[in-house]
């Protein structure tokens, strides 16, 4: 049997990029600074989508926090330990196999930034082969984002509404359509106080936009005097009766548990205790975030909460980290730091609002080179061999 070549590194993107360069005289659409990326997808945004893409809660400490707490680590390279020409970013983790550990986090309302929003997303997530979380708050059902994704790996983040039997719907729909773990939002059960939207007084969903996984629901339409399609304002107001849920506890879990065989994963854990009480429920993994600074304002940054959640809870379950990732740097940072893996979220969508699925993947691809010449550039060829031994704290 012939043997099969290994995919080129992601970090010989950059030769593609010089290649252009000099064969076509191309240069990027986009920027390749990531500052210079942000600063351009600001640009291009209306008031409101600049409000929800770019604002946080309170005074937006917990976001300069999550960034802050990334510079305080530096990497401490490691020299000529190992031939390093092949390298491998690959993980598989809760049962999905990735090419490396990214993910791209739910996010929802993506038509504010983009005509095309979460399809946009998914078809780039493909392109790029890695997963796809899809958020209960797309613009778009999630039979249709899993479709345009394709049969590339995708998980569902669910928001527990008030009412079990819709969550339970919400849940079946997911299955179906092939996603293979379901990523349970725990922090967001009441909003936060977040000035810049206030500002503008503007919610999407009033409008209808942001809800399209209960629009599609039968659980959700049945409970309704007219379609959504007949009468809009109904249907935002039955939504907003549903969706907040401040009565979840630890106990409800084992109502989830038994509402699915997917794995399950707690998004928005911060405190040792949580993730430890998360592993003896039985809980498959945790995501270490605060939400990207949009919910408490003055909380601790994700990549602070890491560590001590690491050692609390060992090798007991996956441990994904989400908040403040801005490069492939800041991936190796929370790998090197414990994290089996990483949620990306805003950078993503500064390429989606720049130019869509090209924008998204663009900046997909950017953040794999990056990742994958630190790694060479420190000493390593897989992820698993990255410990906090090649960091230092200042």
């Amino acid at each position: 049997m012939a043997s099969v070549e290994p995919p080129p590194p992601f970090g010989d993107y950059y030769r593609e990029i010089y290649a252009k360069g000099m064969l076509a005289g191309e240069r990027p659409t986009l920027p390749m600074a990531w500052a210079d990326l942000e600063s351009r997808a600001r640009e291009s945004l209306d008031d409101r989508a600049i409000a929800y893409i770019f604002g946080g809660a309170g005074s937006e400490d917990t976001m300069r926090a999550n960034l802050e707490a990334f510079r305080r680590w530096r990497i401490v390279p490691r020299m000529l330990r190992q031939d390093l020409s092949v390298r491998d970013l690959s993980v598989e983790l809760l049962g999905t196999t990735m090419p490396a550990p990214v993910l791209l986090a739910p996010i929802g309302v993506q038509t504010l930034l983009h005509d095309e929003g979460e399809l946009a997303s998914a078809r780039a997530a493909a392109s790029v082969g890695l997963p796809l979380i899809t958020s209960t708050a797309s613009a778009t059902s999630l039979e249709e984002i899993a479709e345009a994704n394709g049969d590339a790996p995708r998980w569902y983040q669910l928001y527990w509404p008030n009412d079990d039997e819709l969550a339970a719907s919400m849940i079946r729909r997911a299955e179906a359509a092939g996603y293979s773990a379901l990523v349970l939002t725990v922090d967001n059960y009441v909003p936060g106080w977040k000035p810049r939207d206030l500002q503008q007084a503007y919610l999407p969903f009033l409008e209808g936009i942001g809800i399209a996984q209960y629009l599609s629901d039968p659980v959700f339409r049945a409970a309704l005097p007219k379609t959504p399609e007949e009468d809009i304002g109904a249907a935002v107001g039955h939504f907003i009766g549903v969706f907040t849920n401040p009565n979840l506890t630890w106990d409800r879990l084992e109502w989830l548990r038994g509402a699915t065989t997917l794995p399950i994963v707690l998004k928005g854990i911060l405190h040792p205790d949580d993730a430890r009480e998360a592993r003896e429920r039985g809980v498959d993994g945790i995501v270490v975030s605060n939400h990207g600074g949009r919910q408490i304002d003055g909380a601790i940054a994700s990549l602070d909460a890491l560590p001590p959640i690491v050692d609390a809870v060992g090798e007991g379950m996956a441990i994904l980290l989400d908040s403040g990732i801005r490069s492939g740097a800041d991936v190796f940072k929370a790998l090197a730091l414990g994290a089996d893996a990483v949620l990306l979220g805003r950078p993503y969508l500064w390429g989606l609002a720049l130019d869509g699925q090209n924008g998204v993947e663009t900046v997909l691809r950017c953040v794999l080179a990056e990742l994958d010449l630190t790694m060479a550039l420190s000493g390593f060829v897989r992820t698993a061999e990255i410990d906090s031994g090649v960091l230092r704290a200042v």
